[in-house]
């Protein structure tokens, strides 16, 4: 803590949610910004952080000392950097925000390894609106049960890299386990050509990429002679931002442990 403020670093401070987040925390009466980390030969490192801060406070490239003088970090940069950034975290004591997409089993694990250690809130997304999205999918899920076929649809921008995004596999997780399914086995996704008839019981998902659209997201269960539909739109993506910093002031100096969106929101367990 500095001031009574709760101390944040942010990694991946040259990207769009890192400047997001960064402004936010300058207007955040909680929150102050212990200093930013972006990987080594981006042209954002060495670049002042902006008239908001200290003049001697630039974008760096070394995530460990950050983690020393940091209450909770705040992580949106890309998988390749997360073992590096978890490392650094756990020696430095500092909780962590992960928003980072893309995340494989074998990152799942590094984190599973990091909770033991300091607190981490792992999301897919940040948004308050998808986090109840993710639940109410999972309760219609289990009401409708497998008569019902469900389909994921997501549109991200033209730069977005991963398909499906990572909410959607989030909601395609949430499905799951709301029929008590494992979505490996039930995940239909990329149809094409002569496919044959949609299995029963299967999830399917498409992704469309195109423009400047920051995530939609829409989650549609089909029927005989009916349909469900529930989305999100995101009209901008201070959202994110938002979400990422209620989930930091909220993590910050909670036990280690892995915890979620939910959490932050006080939604119960299912």
């Amino acid at each position: 803590m500095e001031n009574g403020k709760i101390r944040v670093g942010v990694l991946g401070a040259g990207g769009r949610m890192g400047q997001a987040i960064i402004a936010g925390i300058a207007g955040d009466p909680r929150l102050v910004l212990a200093g930013a980390i972006e990987r080594a030969g981006h042209e954002a490192v060495g670049r002042a952080l902006g008239p908001l801060f200290a003049p001697s406070l630039t974008i760096c490239s070394n995530p460990g000392p950050l983690a020393i003088s940091s209450d909770v970090l705040i992580d949106f940069t890309a998988p390749a950097a997360l073992a590096a950034t978890l490392d650094a975290a756990c020696d430095g004591k500092a909780a962590i925000v992960i928003g980072t997409t893309g995340l494989e089993a074998r990152h799942q694990a590094m984190i599973d390894r990091a909770a033991r250690h300091i607190a981490v809130l792992q999301a897919a997304n940040t948004s308050l609106g998808v986090t109840l999205l993710l639940r109410l999918t999972q309760q219609a899920a289990r009401a409708l049960g497998p008569d019902w076929d469900i389909e994921i649809a997501e549109l991200h921008h033209r730069h977005k890299v991963d398909a499906p995004s990572g909410t959607a596999l989030a909601l395609g997780a949430a499905a799951a386990r709301g029929r008590g399914v494992d979505l490996a086995a039930v995940s239909d996704r990329g149809r094409d050509g002569i496919t044959g008839a949609r299995v029963a019981g299967h999830i399917g998902f498409a992704a469309l990429r195109g423009g400047s659209a920051p995530g939609d997201h829409l989650v549609m269960f089909g029927g005989e002679g009916e349909r469900i539909e529930i989305g999100h739109r995101v009209e901008s993506r201070d959202i994110f931002a938002r979400g990422a910093l209620k989930a930091a002031a909220w993590l910050a100096g909670k036990p280690a442990g892995r915890y979620a969106m939910d959490d932050v929101l006080g939604l119960p367990a299912l």
